[in-house]
């Protein structure tokens, strides 16, 4: 390994996509992979120990999620260069990363030329954004942020649970929700709970499963 080569570190808890990742930047004559993570809090971990120049952190991971691993990573490293991989690209995982941290955001049906780009991009301290991408994050609605709680409550919304249904779920008083419901539907300005789910699959705030 070269004094110029880009140390990578890669975060990814499938195993098929981690290996094809790799053997990409593997592939590299300026690149070479330093660690491979399989959940969260490896790669918080893994970035301690190697320190890479790039660490590229899928969003969705078992133990600790990637947006988790990527605050805990900028607050303790705020130099780091972070480069979300997701596959999901809707506005508010994009919206998220960003928040957390990270410098670009890809999602894992991205062409290897453009996976290399923006590796050498972040690199050197440019962010990268494709540009559906980046459009969406110039026009993000900006609006109020949902409580934890409220999100939970959204998750249990959106394959329309009652709100008795969603207490009963969550451990909390049917009036709870009915306050987090209204809460929830201003916050994202909508009308009704069907508006309110419809809003949360389009923006990303919930994913079908």
């Amino acid at each position: 390994m070269g004094a110029n080569t880009i140390r990578v570190l890669i975060a990814e808890d499938h195993l098929v996509t981690r290996v094809g990742i790799a053997s990409i930047v593997n592939a590299q004559p300026d690149m070479a992979t330093v660690a491979e993570a399989t959940n969260g809090r490896q790669a918080v971990t893994f970035f301690r120990e190697t320190r890479p120049d790039v660490a590229l952190i899928d969003m969705r991971m078992p133990v600790m999620s990637g947006f988790e691993a990527v605050a805990l990573i900028r607050n303790e490293f705020p130099g780091a260069h972070l480069l979300a991989l997701s596959t999901y690209d809707g506005q508010e995982d994009v919206y998220r990363a960003c928040q957390a941290g990270v410098r670009g955001y890809l999602t894992k049906d991205v062409l290897d030329d453009e996976l290399i780009k923006a590796i050498r991009k972040v690199y050197r301290g440019v962010k990268y954004f494709a540009g559906p991408i980046a459009a969406m994050i110039e026009n993000y609605p900006h609006g109020p942020v949902l409580s934890a709680r409220e999100l939970e409550v959204l998750e249990l919304i959106v394959p329309g649970l009652s709100n008795r249904q969603i207490a009963t779920a969550l451990g909390i008083a049917e009036f709870t929700v009915k306050n987090h419901v209204r809460s929830i539907l201003s916050k994202l300005a909508v009308d009704d709970r069907t508006q309110a789910a419809t809003t949360a699959i389009q923006r990303g705030i919930v994913h079908l499963r």
